[in-house]
């Protein structure tokens, strides 16, 4: 069925609007309720355009039956994530890490005899959190002084966020929360923008990894903790479960997982352990 709207622009359907949203929960976990049908049928009118569709529907036959459809599927993730963050973002969280989870990680690897700490920051978006949590483990004295190496991931399951993490370029707003002493520290103008430095960007590499596919988060092991902030707000209760043990199975015995301010694991699952750190809940791997 054709279906257009005023000046003959397509309007998405509510049947169309349900068979894109099954498709895009099916691929991501990412689930659209009825009241976001406008919330994607703006974010998917480009994907239209830069196909030569007219319609809704004829995307949805594309995604479903075209050569082509694998690539589409991530122009269309694209299209429709969120991508606000930026340095230092949520910084009393990060004290928390700082103050807390840090000094716990590094004695606990002290008196294991290991040298190494690795952070997966999952659905990391255009890299600020990955390269912050590297400069502030940088700061952390002991850390220089046994030796400490440190492995950070920064994984996304948008191709085009992932582009502009490894470029390390940024503006100024993406900066905005960062104090002073790390802009001179870590940070080299260019331009208007500034690049991160190249000490920190040996630190983090970055994959494309989709939180939901059991497969592509298999290869992620061995983690002593896991950022995954302000993320499962964008999953049904079925998907944050399934989310949920993927980042259980990539962190080590011991390990923590943060997740947003806004979220928690109350009744989703529990398998981690609840850990009151400075007034601020931290879930740890038993």
């Amino acid at each position: 069925m054709l279906t257009l709207g005023l000046n003959s622009k397509p309007k998405l359907s509510n049947d169309t609007f349900r068979f894109l949203r099954d498709v895009i929960y099916a691929r991501s976990g990412i689930a659209f309720a009825e009241t976001k049908k406008y919330l994607l049928e703006t974010r998917l009118m480009r994907r239209l355009e830069e196909r030569n569709l007219k319609t809704f529907e004829d995307y949805y036959y594309f995604l479903t039956y075209d050569p082509a459809r694998e690539a589409e599927f991530r122009h269309l993730l694209n299209s429709v994530v969120t991508n606000e963050t930026s340095f230092f973002r949520d910084p009393v969280q990060l004290d928390v890490f700082k103050g807390g989870v840090i000094p716990r990680l590094i004695e606990a690897k002290l008196a294991s005899g290991g040298k190494h700490i690795r952070i997966w920051s999952a659905a990391c978006s255009t890299g600020e959190e990955p390269y912050t949590l590297a400069m502030m483990l940088m700061e952390e004295p002991l850390i220089c002084k046994m030796g400490i190496t440190i492995e950070i991931i920064g994984s996304d399951l948008s191709d085009v966020v992932l582009k502009t993490a490894q470029s390390a370029r940024y503006d100024r707003y993406s900066l905005r929360n960062t104090p002073e002493v790390y802009l001179r520290k870590y940070f080299v103008p260019d331009g208007d923008n500034f690049m991160v430095n190249g000490r920190v960007q040996e630190v983090v590499k970055y994959r494309s990894i989709n939180l939901f596919e059991t497969a592509e988060t298999r290869a992620v092991r061995g983690m002593d903790v896991v950022f995954c902030r302000n993320v499962l707000i964008y999953f049904d209760e079925a998907s944050k479960k399934k989310v949920c043990s993927h980042l259980y199975d990539s962190l080590v015995k011991g390990g923590y997982l943060l997740v947003g301010f806004s979220e928690s694991l109350h009744n989703i699952t529990r398998l981690f352990r609840p850990v009151s750190i400075e007034r601020s809940v931290v879930y740890q791997k038993s």
